[in-house]
């Protein structure tokens, strides 16, 4: 009904930017809020930023500064531009969109799969 995917991931040397879009598909009636996260290997999944309807924006204190969450409604799609990196940013990452499949209905958080993210140094 739903669907998450994101995109963008790959190998870059570390101090270099990379940006990750995640694009929210099929029965949508409107999104509220969007995220991404983060698992690096042996690790807990970690928030890393988030952004609401009205564009409000959450950063963890390690990418604070660093990244970006910004969001095209009209696109459903949300991105991380992601600037200075550093080896211990790799890690896969996640992106969620809270979805209302119509008016009314409740609200459900939908998951992509991930994008691996590897920061050579």
């Amino acid at each position: 009904q739903v669907h998450v995917v994101e995109s963008g991931g790959g190998l870059v040397q570390a101090g270099e930017s990379l940006t990750l879009s995640c694009a929210a598909s099929g029965s949508i009636f409107s999104i509220n809020a969007m995220a991404w996260y983060r698992q690096a290997p042996g690790k807990q999944r970690e928030a890393v930023a988030s952004i609401s309807s009205g564009g409000n924006t959450n950063y963890a204190d390690s990418v604070k500064g660093r990244f970006t969450i910004s969001r095209d409604n009209a696109k459903n799609t949300a991105y991380l531009q992601m600037n200075s990196l550093k080896p211990e940013d790799t890690a896969v990452y996640y992106c969620y969109a809270d979805v209302f499949v119509g008016m009314g209905t409740y609200e459900y958080r939908y998951w992509g799969q991930g994008t691996q993210v590897t920061v050579s140094s």
